[in-house]
């Protein structure tokens, strides 16, 4: 057990992440149990779905240089290019 987690037996209000964060670094929470209140937590189970597009490999390898290019994943750059794509009117395609 630090040597800190009795000194006071309650948790502070802190004024800051970062003093939080070394209160925390320095005290036994298991010391603070009965500060804690109990919250009941509803977890969504599928937050999102996901769908398979073949491509052709020369296809695949230009989204893939694209995306590097970009600083993100493939996946990550075909979604932007979707969300995108959803948000224009209808018939108003942003060809790529």
């Amino acid at each position: 057990m630090p040597e800190n987690s009795l000194t006071d037996p309650h948790i502070p209000d802190f004024k800051s992440r970062e003093e939080a964060a070394e209160w925390f670094d320095t005290h036994d929470v298991g010391d603070y149990l009965d500060e804690f209140e109990l919250v009941e937590v509803t977890v969504a189970n599928d937050l999102s779905s996901s769908l398979m597009v073949d491509l052709p490999a020369d296809i695949l390898a230009q989204v893939i240089e694209r995306a590097a290019s970009e600083g993100v994943g493939a996946s990550t750059l075909v979604r932007q290019w979707i969300l995108e794509q959803l948000q224009q009117p209808n018939g108003q395609a942003n060809r790529h």
